[in-house]
């Protein structure tokens, strides 16, 4: 393989990836937990976008339980924005596993 060959293919697959990053920031993975009321939204590259919390779930004499259901939500919406990005990522690099 020609090296000139190799830096346009590589080329072209960093315009990929580049693509494949800017359509990740407009998709969204919501988590729920406590029946529907906690959500946590992520966006694909990561950041935590929204949060949403029932009234119904707040009890001011159990703020640790919140605390508990809170995070559960950001770590469930920023995993599956993970696995999100990671699948757009491989059909970009053929799962290479290059890093975002």
């Amino acid at each position: 393989m020609n090296l000139q060959k190799l830096m346009k293919q590589a080329q072209a697959m960093q315009a990929n990836m580049a693509n494949a990053q800017a359509r990740l920031a407009e998709k969204f993975y919501t988590a729920e937990v406590a029946g529907g009321k906690i959500k946590a939204t992520a966006d694909g590259t990561g950041n935590i976008t929204a949060l949403s919390i029932d009234p119904a779930v707040v009890d001011p004499d159990d703020a640790e339980f919140l605390s508990g259901l809170v995070l559960k939500a950001v770590q469930e919406a920023l995993n599956g924005a993970k696995a999100m990005a990671d699948a757009e990522m491989r059909k970009v690099t053929g799962g290479l596993g290059f890093p975002m």
